[in-house]
Parts: C-alpha cells; structure tokens; sequence
C-alpha cells in the first residue's frame, strides 16, 4: 500500500513539469521582452510606452486563461446518472451482460440520454459507477468522468471539457497572439544583432533567443488553434473526431453539429462582450446537448410539446427523447436552416493518421524554408571563414531530405 500511494505522490509530482517548464519559459520571455528589449535596448520612448502597454495587455490575458485553463476543476455528470443503492447491488450481482444492459436501460429510460455504444449498449463507467451522459468519458489520468471531455492536457496538467474549453481555445489565442508581437517587435532589433548593426551587449543572447523561441512556439500554437477552431465550427471534441459518438441511426459525427453560429454560441455563450474573456459562459450543463437528431425528429419539432411524454420513433431507440434546457431551447429556436454538407465517409484511424502525417509535414515544410529564406536574404558576417553559399546549399539539401 504505501509504495503505491509514493507512486501515486511521484505521478502528480511529474505531471507538473510540463506547467513548470511553461511557466519558467513565460517568465523568462517577460524578463527578456520588458527589461533587456524595452529597457536597455529600445532607445525611444514612444516606441517603448507602446511596446510595454500592449505586452502587458496580451500577458494579462494570456496568463489569466492559461491559469482558469488549469485550476478550473473537470464537472463531472451530476447525481442523477448514478445508480440507485438497489440497482447497484443488483447490478453488481448480475453476471450476464444482457441482464446488465436491462437493469441499466430501466436506470437510463428518464435520463437525457441520445448515444450508446458501438455495440448499442448503454455507456456505463464501472470505475466511478455511474451512467455516462452524451460526450462523457473517462479520463485515465484524473480518474474521473469528464463532461464533454475533449483530452487530457499536460501542459495544463488539467482535463479540457465542458467546465474549461473556452478557457482553453482563450488560452491558446492569446497565447498566439503573444507570441506573435514578441516575435514581430523582436524581429528588427534580431536583425541588428544579428548584422552586428548593435554592439554586443548582456541584452544580444535574450533577443536572439527570444525570437527563436517566440516564432517556435507560434508556428506549433498555430496548428493546434487552428485545428480546436474547426472543431468549435463542426461542434466536435477531438475523441469525437476518431470516434464518432453512435446515435440510433448509427456513428454521425455530426450528430451534435447546429450550424457554425450556433456551434460557437453553445461554446462561448449568447453575450459577445464576454467571448474574449476568460469566465464561463458556456450554455447548457454538460449532460445534455442538443442534436441533430432532435431537429430532424418531426415527433419533437413542436416546441409546445417538449414538456409531454416523448413518443417512441422506432424500435432501435434505446431511451425516449427527453425535453430541452432553456438554453438548448434558444439554440434551437431559430429553425433549422443549416444544412450540413452531407455524410462524411472516413475511416477514423486512417483519416487521424493522414491528417497528422500532413500536419507534421506542413509544419517542417514552414520552418525549414523560413529558416532557409531567412539566411539566403540576410547572410550575417562570420569570422569563421566559412562560405554561405556552401551552407545555404546543404542547409537546403537536409531541408529537402527531411521534407521528403
């Protein structure tokens, strides 16, 4: 018992690193930008009230979701999708999984429940013994269910869900945007130092590294923004995006996707003056969402009969419809207008993998010609008598070789 609770102690201890690293990384680029850049490097005073007042702004706000994204707590399913003291018992005595799935069915038939398993079982978590609801699943690391869970971060040593997702995408917009001024303010003040155009000084090692480090972390914030911005239009988490959640008619991995605009309302909520603010406005409470399934159902297109019995519309349907939220409600209000492109036809591993492939790619191909153009155009002096041109054509050459 106690060499496991010392391992348990050492696993958390380490799964800060990657926060520690990031914050000593942050600190240092503040150090680096306000005192050796702005203080000792920058001689006009305009160009420095300017510099430091929008750093500032760009660091509070990206240090404030960076901080929401990591100690706001994964919301876990509520009370009502755990089994009752009898069922439990009942069910834990049960050793064939059809009388299992029976026992659960009868749990789950007033729940808020729309996807099952592949296998059209109720999705049941046996660690924390509860039903899970729509978008659920359990994260290893946390050890617990996680509402809308999307994956688990360590470099927020945090789970991404429902509780914290918009703290998540603020946190990597500002992030971008951070690095992107340091790296752009940087660059000319690199370029002088880099040209010797500036004495050498303390100050020379903190740009040239904080361009480096800037323009790096930008081009790999890039990608991933980007793809979490995809996501938020088509209304997915990234498990989704493998795995498409199975309703009754089948996997859709559209099954949760209203449209762009309303995807991004269920996200950052109905009041735009709070998107780019790192407090919650998210709609809805995690265990139910609304579904396509719901809009193309005539039995629930009448919104006055959301508050009676729910008919059944076929034999595969596993639970009956339950009404929607209020703030499901407004999502839905408008009509149903959006149309969605069609079916998707892709093999999940195959397409993840292609994609990540292409990503990687896209990702060597920018820094590898970015680095090459740079030389090629600004050809610092060196006293190591080396010719540039035998280094442009070898650095092209292991660039091409690496591409390919």
């Amino acid at each position: 018992m106690a060499p496991s609770h010392v391992l348990k102690c050492c696993q958390k201890a380490l799964a800060w690193v990657p926060v520690a690293f990031i914050a000593l990384v942050v600190a240092w680029s503040y150090y680096a930008y306000v005192v050796e850049l702005c203080v000792f490097t920058i001689s006009s005073t305009a160009e420095k009230v300017v510099y430091l007042v929008v750093f500032h702004l760009s660091f509070v706000m990206f240090v404030w979701s960076y901080w929401k994204t990591i100690f706001t707590f994964p919301a876990s399913p509520s009370n009502e999708f755990c089994l009752s003291k009898a069922d439990k018992e009942q069910y834990e005595k049960e050793e064939r999984p059809e009388s299992q799935q029976e026992i659960l069915r009868r749990a789950a038939k007033d729940l808020p429940i729309y996807t099952t398993t592949a296998s059209r079982a109720i999705r049941y978590c046996d660690r924390c013994q509860l039903i899970k609801p729509d978008r659920c699943h359990h994260c290893s690391a946390c050890d617990v269910c996680v509402l809308k869970m999307d994956h688990h971060c360590p470099w927020v040593n945090n789970c991404v869900g429902f509780s914290n997702y918009k703290f998540f995408l603020l946190f990597l917009m500002y992030s971008l945007l951070y690095c992107l001024f340091v790296a752009a303010t940087v660059l000319q003040y690199f370029i002088k130092f880099w040209t010797n155009e500036l004495p050498d000084t303390h100050a020379k090692f903190h740009v040239l590294f904080l361009f480096f480090v800037a323009a790096m972390f930008f081009i790999s914030i890039l990608s991933l923004f980007s793809y979490h911005c995809w996501l938020v239009g088509k209304n997915r988490s990234t498990i989704e995006t493998f795995r498409a959640p199975t309703f009754r008619n089948g996997p859709d991995k559209n099954g949760f996707s209203l449209g762009c605009s309303k995807n991004l309302r269920e996200v950052f909520g109905d009041e735009k003056k709070y998107w780019l603010l790192p407090i919650f406005t998210s709609l809805g409470d995690g265990c139910n969402f609304p579904t396509r399934l719901v809009i193309m159902d005539p039995e629930q297109l009448t919104v006055s009969s959301q508050n009676e019995p729910a008919k059944s519309s076929g034999a595969n349907q596993s639970f009956p419809p339950r009404p929607l939220s209020e703030s499901q409600n407004r999502l839905l209000a408008s009509d149903s207008q959006w149309v969605e492109s069609g079916p998707e036809e892709e093999n999940v591993k195959s397409g993840s993998l292609h994609c990540k492939t292409c990503d990687d790619s896209r990702v060597l191909f920018v820094v590898g010609f970015s680095f090459f153009f740079f030389f090629l155009f600004f050809r610092p002096k060196t006293s190591l008598g080396i010719g540039w041109s035998q280094v442009e054509e070898n650095l092209f050459r292991r660039i091409k070789s690496a591409c390919l």
